[in-house]
């Protein structure tokens, strides 16, 4: 009986410690990664340039799918599940926007849903429509800011002793400039946009103007218009992370700004480099295979 009674204590005990630290672990209502974040980046003193400011140098990743989706979403079949089963599914995923919900107006709400019909569209028959339909990424476009940060692929950021910083991207082999304490305008829209840098403390700040409309949020066909603005803000959390934030506004598509958060990783692996992934062959037969010439016949 004495040995029952023993056994019984000690599992209670054992039970209320571990419920004591899963508590104290698990974050409560209201609770984000975002403070977590902010705590841990409190008290981290990041390795810095010959400037004074953090070094940033190296090859990060996200580990999200908001590639997929912005926002929280299923797993669910590609769009020909009949010939691709599991290769062309997508995974299911949390939401990365702050509040959960992107704040369309009424139109630009049923305009994204007439985009997610026609994601799969391609028709470079004509030179003034033929961005109107199918997911840039779909055709190998470059994607944007901030779509290429949360692409499933990693990017580079170098950062030297001059006026700027060059982001290298893995999809396409994109590339921008961030131009540190520059008020220059963008001379043009561009595909990757016109980016300037300041620093705010440790945290590297990028205000991203002079974006093409065509680009895409994700494959669930969150779009903007021209008047897209983004600010990015990179802050160094730990030797292996940044926290990533980008506030979005456009008054054409939106009823307010809204922003977007989410964890940046060092990639460590031994020798890691950016490699390529140039998509154009990929996209060729479908984009152009219905003017291809055959036996010489138009």
């Amino acid at each position: 009986m004495h040995n029952r009674l023993t056994t019984a204590v000690i599992a209670l005990g054992t039970a209320a410690a571990t419920s004591v630290f899963w508590l104290a672990m698990t974050p409560t209502a209201g609770q984000g990664t975002s403070q977590s974040q902010a705590g841990a980046g409190a008290a981290y003193r990041p390795v810095r340039m010959a400037d004074g400011h953090p070094n940033l140098n190296g090859i990060w990743q996200a580990l999200v799918t908001a590639n997929w989706d912005l926002q929280d979403h299923e797993a669910q079949p590609g769009p020909h599940p009949e010939i691709m089963g599991a290769y062309g599914a997508g995974p299911a995923g949390q939401s990365i926007v702050d509040g959960g919900e992107i704040p369309y107006q009424p139109w630009a709400l049923a305009k994204k849903k007439e985009n997610l019909e026609r994601r799969m569209v391609t028709d470079v028959s004509n030179d003034l429509k033929w961005h109107d339909v199918g997911d840039p990424e779909l055709k190998c476009y470059m994607p944007g800011v901030p779509r290429a940060t949360y692409m499933p692929f990693p990017f580079q950021i170098v950062q030297g002793s001059g006026p700027a910083l060059l982001f290298a991207y893995e999809f396409t082999s994109s590339t921008r400039i961030v131009r540190m304490n520059s008020k220059a305008e963008a001379p043009s829209d561009a595909w990757m946009g016109w980016s300037r840098g300041r620093w705010e403390g440790d945290t590297l700040v990028v205000d991203v103007t002079g974006q093409r409309q065509e680009t895409w949020f994700d494959r669930a066909a969150d779009f903007h218009s021209d008047g897209l603005h983004v600010i990015e803000r990179y802050t160094p959390m730990s030797a292996y992370h940044l926290a990533y934030e980008a506030t979005i506004e456009d008054t054409k598509v939106y009823t307010r700004p809204w922003k977007i958060s989410f964890p940046l990783y060092r990639r460590m692996e031994k020798s890691v480099q950016l490699l390529e992934f140039k998509c154009v062959p990929f996209t060729e037969d479908m984009l152009y295979g219905r003017f291809r010439k055959n036996g010489g016949a138009e």
